[in-house]
């Protein structure tokens, strides 16, 4: 049994789609006038640390549409989708995806400090589709490094990269973030 599977390491991570990655393509496969069973969306968003203080790479996936749900103004998808995290490794999940309110996805797998992992991960919306949050709940790894595992900023519509983290400077990025 590995010897770190018991023990939980939490990650929180922003996801902000700052609209310069032609993010998300929202591909109408129903050929329907409204959101419909089978509707593609693909996307890849920018991601930081929880406080905010450095930029760590990219999300990249894939959403499938499964259900249009008009009395709650959204939509719900399954989402299958990575995190790159530069030289530390990528954590790929897998789950269902609601516009609407906050869901749970199950962590699949990941390379790098993250090659053994499994658990869970809590995704906030904040802004549709601009700004979520993510609380990940992992096991089966080593301790995380330092620069990964931050206090988070309380997650709020209004929480923005420093400056510096988003000008991709030296100090305010992942080694060799991905991009």
């Amino acid at each position: 049994m590995n010897v770190y599977s018991a023990k939980v390491q939490e990650l929180c991570v922003y996801e902000i789609n700052e609209r310069d990655r032609g993010s998300p393509a929202y591909l109408r496969l129903s050929q329907k006038q409204v959101n419909s069973l089978g509707d593609l969306v693909p996307f890849s968003n920018k991601i930081y640390t929880g406080d905010l203080q450095k930029r760590l790479g990219v999300t990249a996936g894939l959403c499938i549409l499964i259900q249009h749900v008009p009395e709650k103004k959204g939509d719900r998808y399954e989402a299958i989708y990575s995190f790159y995290f530069g030289d530390y490794g990528h954590l790929s999940v897998q789950g269902p995806y609601l516009t609407y309110e906050d869901t749970c996805l199950t962590v699949t797998g990941g390379t790098g400090v993250f090659e053994g992992v499994y658990g869970t991960v809590k995704l906030q919306q904040l802004i549709f589709p601009f700004k979520l949050f993510y609380t990940f709940k992992l096991k089966g790894i080593k301790d995380l490094p330092s620069e990964l595992v931050t206090k988070a900023v309380t997650p709020s519509p209004a929480v923005e990269p420093s400056p510096v983290a988003k000008a991709c400077e030296p100090h305010a990025v992942a080694p060799n973030y991905t991009n």
